[in-house]
């Protein structure tokens, strides 16, 4: 059981676990359920969703802040004749519950008609509820996690003189309930775990000109962190590889994304082929169903129930059921991310991707990341990107980046102050190989990503 940082009110008793809230949080959204039919209404849904977590950050070594937090509301959704309302509330008694149900139906009688809105299909409803042990609470106070960070700090100082200072480094403990039901009669909920650590260094050059880079692990279970030391030494050893940076002259050349950006590069497909961006037509994918959009040696699988991952998940947000699929197979686009409300909209069938998708992996090459850059031999690695210019309706991308140099598959030096530019269907289209060695710090797991070319605008 976590505690209260010694500045919170009522810091000498001990948190309660959240799996304790959950019967009462299904019972607070029974409640909802029940009063929703009561009043005729058509349809209605409910979610809650509570978090609690400690947050301590430090600088210097020295504690900058703790932060505890506990909170959590009640969302209800009441259809009505093809009408829509929406209500919240923090307060879980069944009068003031009752009261938001209330609300969502008054808005919902002067709501415009909209065939397309309404619960999901009772038949795509989860039913078979694995334990997916995505809940690993864990006995650490904020004490602990400030050591944690301290710790990262004190090995990234120790590496190098040219490692001037930290930017500091914050230790993370949440836990969350969620419970979602419907007048389907779907009701359920689960617990979740996630902690994490992060180290900031910044590192000086000989003429006064500094750079600062950062590192992290997460994981469901405290126990699967990497060390501080593993922490702060690989952030200090990023950045000691970007001093003495420079520009290089504009040209067309290859490109590997190294994982942890390469992720980003797969979230463009992610805007692309949702439905929402497909029945409003604002996606360089239109029309991209069923045809050929990477090599054809290139799959995504979406594997949602795999154990203690980072995105796993036995239901979405609406209840509908999720399930092992191919996004991508041999280069074809198979699916678009529809919702029930894309899918009527679009008279497809809902894939269960309302909130997000579930553990993308990356088909790869075999080849390591230091394979792709001998693979490469002439080229630049991304390790950073910057800025916005990514055009949804379009594709054309367009983003500040920094990284390295690469010639005759050697690392020269530091790149910085350079604009990658392409379309993300050339990109897509063009990538000749994905490394095996996967980051799963994210919902996407994939290894670096090399483009056949992309042009570098610098001096």
């Amino acid at each position: 059981m976590a505690s209260h940082p010694s500045s919170a009110p009522g810091a000498s008793e001990p948190t309660p676990r959240i799996d304790s809230e959950l019967t009462a949080l299904k019972d607070a959204v029974s409640v909802a359920l029940e009063y929703a039919k009561e009043l005729g209404t058509t349809a209605a849904e409910v979610a809650i969703s509570k978090q609690q977590g400690l947050s301590v950050s430090t600088r210097d070594k020295e504690v900058e802040t703790v932060e505890f937090n506990k909170d959590g509301a009640l969302g209800i959704t009441i259809f009505r004749d093809g009408r829509k309302g929406n209500s919240s509330t923090s307060d879980l008694s069944p009068e003031a519950i009752c009261q938001a149900v209330k609300a969502a139906d008054g808005i919902a009688k002067y709501t415009s008609e909209d065939p397309f809105s309404g619960l999901a299909d009772p038949a795509l409803m989860a039913q078979d509820i694995r334990d997916l042990q995505l809940y690993h609470p864990q006995d650490i106070d904020a004490e602990e996690l400030a050591q944690l960070a301290i710790r990262a700090e004190e090995a990234s100082l120790s590496v190098d003189s040219r490692i001037r200072n930290s930017d500091g480094a914050s230790a993370n403990a949440h836990t969350a309930a969620r419970v979602y039901g419907n007048s389907h009669g779907f009701l359920n909920g689960y617990c979740s775990s996630r902690y994490s650590l992060s180290c900031v260094v910044i590192g000086e050059e000989s003429d006064g000109n500094m750079q600062r880079d950062y590192d992290y692990t997460v994981a469901r279970k405290y126990q699967d962190l990497l060390s501080p030391e593993a922490v702060g030494l690989q952030a200090a050893n990023k950045t000691l590889s970007r001093l003495d940076a420079r520009k290089i002259a504009t040209a067309k050349m290859p490109v590997l994304f190294a994982p942890e950006i390469a992720t980003g590069l797969m979230g463009h497909l992610i805007g692309a082929i949702s439905g929402s961006s497909i029945y409003r037509k604002s996606s360089f994918l239109m029309e991209a169903l069923n045809s050929q959009i990477f090599p054809d040696w290139f799959s995504i699988e979406e594997q949602p129930h795999l154990i203690g991952a980072l995105a796993s998940a036995n239901y979405d947000s609406e209840g509908v059921a999720t399930q092992d699929r191919r996004i991508i197979d041999r280069g074809q686009l198979e699916t678009y991310l529809l919702t029930s409300y894309s899918a009527r909209k679009l008279g497809m069938t809902n894939t269960g991707h309302a909130g997000g998708i579930y553990n993308w992996t990356l088909s790869h090459t075999n080849q390591t990341f230091d394979d792709l850059v001998k693979m490469m031999n002439t080229g630049l690695i991304v390790t950073e990107v910057m800025g916005q210019g990514v055009n949804g309706v379009t594709g054309d991308y367009s983003r500040g980046a920094a990284g390295f140099y690469v010639e005759n598959g050697e690392v020269l030096y530091p790149v910085e102050e350079i604009t990658i530019a392409g379309n993300l269907k050339d990109m897509f289209m063009g990538i000749q190989g994905v490394g095996k060695d996967r980051d799963l710090r994210s919902s996407i797991r994939t290894g670096g990503i090399l483009l056949n070319e992309m042009k570098i605008a610098g001096n």
